[in-house]
């Protein structure tokens, strides 16, 4: 195998460019599980003996892996402590220009996804933003792309924010055995940050001023809601209008049933009796106020008295996909929900009214069901369902005591790192003992939190790393990037993060830092200088992903909410990626000047 040679490499190293264009070609043009094409991608180089057992399975082992994995431990504290909302509550206001908005949301958004995983941050924000772009008068298009900028922005700005960062140092610290601080990134990050938010505001025309598909998901937007009068309802024997019940805030009675029979016509003048159905389409939260204020219930099955009602219900919001089984179902025959005692209260269009009784409605993609749940029902067992896609929090946490001794854990963990008191991976250990020990999370949420799926897509990159480096393509690629841009270090950087930049549009951020640590390593090494800086412009440039919506998973999370196409994306996106790698050239090379090789 060693004396084969074809255009300068060896018979392992063709295996592993194969193996590498064939997974990312796999990852692009399929729907695979990632974490599957990385663990085969892996297994190929084992069975073929490019990487040795030890050499396949380090990922495993590595310290940025584990980190990745306890520092779940520590989000979960945090998330159920109730820290994101309380920053969320206190954080946004209501500014008066765009521009503000933009800093108002973007600035408390790279803040949290430095600490927090991104995708974690943008799932919490989506709905938020979409109800606070509703108060502000202003498009959610125009506030969800800044929202998903500012988590990639922000992530760069820790070792621990993103995890390309903590892949490109724990590599470093295995090649020199010395571990970056996890505020070495801190500076460029927050730089490149403040060029973007600038850079947002000024290139605000090109953000597209679209109406989401879905645009009321999570609100509490117009929708149709079918009620009954219980039987000793003290308004019965009363008109309609004397009940106080036809003209009402926020909403319309559309149309009332006597006894189940065909709707009557709407009159003030209509008596109320026991049974009656009334619907009503409008401002879901008035008409549920209406509903407490008058002694209705969810007319989903007949009531005799309030006191049959468990007022414990929790509300969720849900939405029917597009690959959905109930598309082309009337909502009263979806016998899956009423099986398990989930109430289905109101349904919304594309956050129009439904002038329908709800069950008779036809359920289209896209649809939103506001549906009740008994107050202990176990949420797992419909949020795994693919038939719904469930966009509010199951569990609103209770802001307390909790929040502050979460919110200490982590500063505490930081700092103490920072200052080189322990390593990253020690603090994060602690920390993650620290929230069990003063229950800001049980032993079951914390478990529930590590996704083992991003872990394994973790280790595998690590290995594929190691191969493209161990079969000489790291080097290969170093010299010739060297033979095209000289001797200069600042083209040379320049060049590689230029193409990184534009490779994680395509592929995993935390592939790209991998797959380019070996080349960026090798190619200031064979310039006679040190590493460092060239890695920290890295970690920058493989986390600016800002011309496609499949460039980080932030972008796919606001990508259906903001009603977006592709094109919406690269419009400004291909402009921000060339100024990111501008502001990070340029402050890395203030921050960290390059020193020669001794």
């Amino acid at each position: 195998m060693d004396s084969f040679m074809f255009l300068g490499f060896g018979i392992e190293a063709w295996i592993t460019i194969i193996t590498v264009l064939g997974m990312f070609s796999i990852l692009l043009f399929t729907k695979l599980r990632t974490d599957l094409v990385f663990m085969v991608a892996v297994g190929v180089l084992f069975v073929t003996g490019v990487l040795d057992a030890k050499e396949a399975f380090s990922g495993f082992s590595s310290t940025s892996v584990i980190v990745v994995g306890v520092l779940f431990v520590v989000v979960a504290g945090l998330t159920h402590t109730g820290v994101l909302q309380w920053i969320v509550r206190h954080l946004l206001g209501q500014p008066n220009s765009y521009g503000k908005a933009v800093v108002r949301l973007m600035l408390p958004v790279a803040g949290l996804s430095s600490f927090l995983s991104n995708t974690t941050v943008v799932a919490m924000f989506v709905n938020i933003v979409k109800m606070w772009s509703k108060k502000l008068g202003v498009s959610p298009s125009k506030l969800l792309i800044p929202l998903s900028y500012a988590s990639g922005m922000g992530g760069v700005c820790t070792l621990i924010g993103t995890p390309p960062n903590l892949i490109i140092s724990g590599m470093y610290a295995d090649k020199t055995g010395i571990a970056m601080n996890v505020l070495a990134t801190t500076i460029p990050g927050l730089f490149c940050l403040a060029v973007g938010v600038l850079s947002v505001i000024a290139m605000r025309r090109l953000l597209p001023d679209r109406k989401a598909p879905e645009s009321d998901f999570e609100s509490t937007g117009d929708y149709t809601i079918e009620l009954r009068v219980p039987s000793d309802n003290q308004f019965i024997g009363k008109t309609i209008g004397e009940a106080g019940l036809y003209h009402v805030k926020g909403g319309d009675l559309i149309e009332l049933y006597h006894f189940d029979t065909a709707p009557s016509p709407v009159s003030e003048d209509e008596y109320l009796l026991g049974g009656d159905h009334l619907v009503y389409a409008g401002q879901i939260d008035e008409i549920l106020e209406l509903m407490e204020s008058h002694g209705l219930v969810i007319a989903d099955h007949h009531v005799f008295s309030m006191d049959e009602i468990d007022k414990n219900r929790k509300l969720r919001t849900a939405f029917i996909t597009f690959d959905s089984k109930l598309v082309g179902t009337k909502l009263g025959e979806v016998d899956m929900l009423r099986q398990k005692n989930i109430h289905i209260v109101a349904v919304s269009r594309h956050g129009h009214r439904i002038k329908q009784v709800p069950r008779e409605v036809v359920l289209r993609a896209g649809d939103t069901l506001l549906l009740g749940f008994p107050p202990h029902f176990d949420m797992s067992e419909v949020e795994k369902d693919p038939n719904l896609h469930f966009f509010d929090s199951n569990d609103v946490p209770n802001i307390g005591i909790g929040t502050l001794v979460s919110s200490l854990i982590m500063i505490a963990m930081v700092a103490l790192s920072a200052l080189g008191v322990m390593s990253l991976l020690q603090c994060a250990i602690i920390a993650a003992a620290a929230m069990l020990l003063f229950r800001c999370c049980n032993a079951e949420q914390a478990m529930k939190s590590i996704n083992w799926d991003i872990l394994l897509v973790f280790a595998g990159s690590v290995s594929l790393g190691l191969a493209i480096q161990k079969t000489g393509i790291a080097q290969w690629l170093a010299t010739g990037i060297l033979d095209v841009c000289g001797n200069n270090p600042i083209i040379v950087m320049t060049a590689i993060c230029f193409v990184g930049t534009f490779i994680t549009e395509f592929i995993s951020n935390t592939a790209a830092g991998a797959m380019f640590f070996p080349i960026m390593y090798d190619a200031a090494e064979k310039l006679g200088y040190e590493p460092y800086p060239f890695l920290i412009a890295l970690m920058v440039s493989v986390s600016s992903s800002f011309a496609t919506p499949i460039g980080s998973p932030t972008h796919m999370l606001v990508y259906g909410p903001g009603g977006y196409r592709f094109s919406d994306f690269m419009r400004i996106g291909l402009l921000m990626n060339l100024i990111i790698l501008a502001a990070n050239i340029f402050i890395v090379n203030i921050v960290y000047p390059l020193t020669p090789l001794h």
